[in-house]
């Protein structure tokens, strides 16, 4: 086993071929991030862009309504991410029981990143807090309808996957074996939950890529880590209303974005 200082590669074997799949460090990272300089100055203009967002909310005539857009448009743009046609208004159609002018396995997908959104911040409202629970609802309400409905909706995977390349031998990045990603989810669950003064903006940020990293389902790994930003920033109380979603800007950066493992 080869080790490093983020992570340790892992050979394996997968359908005859030699594998090296990484099993990324648990967080937080060691030694700890050292936030000064650039750093310090970065994060204190996200923490001032993420009030005034936050401060907005207050004072939109209809909330509700705007929610109701936002999260749609959203919903979109991650699912355009994953190589989805849907457009807002053809998901608005598909919620109207209208026939949508996309295939229809497309829109279902957008509909239901909507209900795996909703669903999770129904649940931290009622007293769930982040953990493995959380995600694999949401991942489980993600696929229940479309092409991801038969890659095991809510449960861990249970072989390699990897990414980029025709199979794990070519791959560009191959995550954990399916037999490390409970440690490493259990891992990840205690520092979504650590009592320590990590500014939340750099706990959802690690969070993510360490999520991405490790792949933890067969299908829907990207727009459930996307979720997952938005989620803990409003579990934290540093948004009091899910408003803040970063699939435009990942899309319009997707060569830089995709160069991380996710």
């Amino acid at each position: 086993m080869l080790r490093t200082d983020r992570g340790s590669y892992e050979v394996t074997t997968v359908a005859g071929e030699r594998v090296e799949a990484f099993v990324p460090a648990a967080l937080p990272p060691s030694p700890l991030l050292a936030i000064d300089g650039q750093l310090q100055q970065s994060l204190e203009a996200a923490a001032l862009a993420l009030g005034r967002l936050d401060g907005i909310a207050t004072h939109l005539p209809d909330r509700a309504l705007f929610l109701y857009a936002y999260v749609r448009k959203e919903a979109v743009l991650s699912s355009q991410i994953e190589g989805t046609q849907s457009s807002v208004s053809d998901l608005l159609l598909y919620e109207l029981d209208q026939a949508p002018g996309v295939p229809l396995d497309d829109v279902a997908e957008v509909s239901s990143y909507v209900a795996a959104l909703e669903h999770g911040l129904r649940l931290l409202g009622e007293g769930l807090p982040p953990s493995i629970r959380l995600l694999r609802e949401v991942h489980r309400l993600l696929l229940s309808t479309g092409r991801g409905s038969s890659k095991m909706p809510g449960e861990f995977r249970t072989a390699q996957n990897w990414i980029g390349g025709t199979r794990p031998g070519n791959a560009a990045f191959v995550p954990p074996p399916h037999t490390a990603v409970p440690d490493c989810m259990a891992a990840l669950e205690r520092f979504l939950n650590a009592e320590d003064d990590m500014p939340e903006v750099v706990r959802a940020a690690l969070a993510h890529i360490q999520f991405e990293t490790i792949h933890p389902f067969l299908d829907g790994n990207g727009r459930v880590g996307r979720l997952l930003i938005t989620l803990l920033l409003y579990d934290a109380g540093v948004l009091r209303q899910p408003l803040l979603y970063l699939s435009l800007f990942f899309k319009e950066h997707r060569t830089v974005y995709r160069a991380f493992p996710c």
